[in-house]
């Protein structure tokens, strides 16, 4: 006898949050591809929270009240595994508390991101809490790889006692339920009432809507930034006469003061060469340089570089500890190209720093091929 276990909403669900799942998990790895993390992140939100409003209101078996919840059943399941007593037709106790672990970590992980997201990189919906906290950025982004960690542990602990179920129960078709809605077993098949298919309708379509809105373009509430591009030649322009003429434009904001008063004292023998001034033009730069040094900004790139020095004596961003760290995946053929040159070149990859900006969505590696 086969029973309808599985509603097409919930499968639509399951196979949905397994692909944003995924993509989020790939995509977290390379800082240009943080904007499609963070739209995946937020559809991923709203599954989740259809998810919750579904486990209230949804049909029998995907409600919480159907689930055995209770340390007294996981037991007598977890020692029942090769000889069962009782039959579920729905999540067994032990998929019941790791489907509610999943749901309540991809919560947590999904409003921990779009914390990270805001603070540490001025975006996002929580971006107005970037000025007040965003020296702790730190903090937030370990919490959130921390629950990424744990939602790895209990995906593994889940697919695991899927594949041992299929070993062990194999014709009960748990595994293939996840396709069909079907399981061979007597009870109660699940229905829906139009009630439960509007919402679902509802729920699903809006974390599509979320997805793509979030994908859309600069405009959006989701993704938007807010730091705001620097005008160089019109705040200073004898800033980006004079430093701008011979390499990079620099932000004042990738050095602390003490490096800037180091190098502009040393003119003269400036990484090589003679870049002296008159006084009164080196004086002038300085003292735009200091009030808009790396103490004065709430630039992730500046608070890292800055704390990753063992002190404050350097003077050139490219041999800072944060520097290095940022680009050691990255070819030394790229660096030593006829169109890169050199390690000091960021305007190569960042296209917007001589902006003042240095963010992950700008970052453009050139294509080898194109650079010799």
């Amino acid at each position: 006898m086969k029973v309808y276990v599985w509603t097409l909403p919930t499968r639509v669900f399951h196979a949905l949050l397994v692909l944003f799942i995924l993509v989020a998990f790939i995509t977290a790895e390379w800082d240009d591809l943080l904007t499609l993390h963070a739209a995946f992140g937020s559809a991923i939100g709203v599954l989740i929270l259809y998810r919750i409003v579904w486990g209230v209101i949804g049909p029998k078996y995907s409600r919480f009240n159907d689930l055995p919840l209770s340390l007294a059943a996981l037991k007598s399941y977890l020692f029942s595994l090769f000889a069962p007593t009782k039959k579920y037709v729905g999540h067994n106790p032990a998929a019941s508390f790791a489907m509610v672990g999943i749901i309540v970590v991809v919560l947590l992980l999904t409003v921990t991101g779009l914390l990270t997201y805001g603070v540490q990189e001025n975006r996002g919906i929580f971006a107005f809490l970037h000025d007040s906290f965003f020296r702790e950025m730190e903090f937030f982004e370990e919490i959130h790889e921390f629950l990424g960690t744990l939602l790895w542990f209990l995906i593994g602990a889940h697919v695991g006692g899927v594949l041992l179920d299929r070993l062990l129960h194999a014709k009960e078709g748990t595994l293939t339920s996840i396709l069909d809605g079907h399981k061979n077993l007597e009870g109660e098949s699940a229905k829906l009432t139009l009630f439960q298919k509007s919402v679902a309708l509802i729920g699903i379509a809006l974390s599509l809507f979320v997805l793509v809105y979030a994908l859309s373009g600069k405009g959006n509430i989701v993704t938007a930034g807010y730091h705001q591009p620097v005008d160089y030649k019109k705040e200073k322009p004898l800033f980006v006469s004079e430093c701008g003429a011979c390499h990079t434009l620099y932000p004042p904001s990738l050095l602390p003061k003490h490096s800037w008063e180091l190098m502009m004292a040393d003119l003269g023998n400036h990484f090589g060469d003679d870049a002296s001034l008159g006084e009164p033009a080196q004086q002038s730069i300085l003292a735009y340089l200091l009030t808009h040094a790396a103490e004065s900004s709430t630039s992730e790139a500046s608070l890292k570089i800055v704390q990753s020095m063992p002190n404050q004596d350097m003077i050139a961003v490219t041999q800072t500890p944060f520097w290095k760290k940022t680009h050691k995946e990255i070819d030394h053929a790229y660096f030593e190209s006829s169109k890169v040159k050199s390690r000091a070149n960021c305007n190569a990859c960042h296209s917007d720093i001589e902006q003042g900006l240095l963010e992950d969505s700008s970052i453009k590696l050139p294509n080898i091929r194109t650079l010799t």
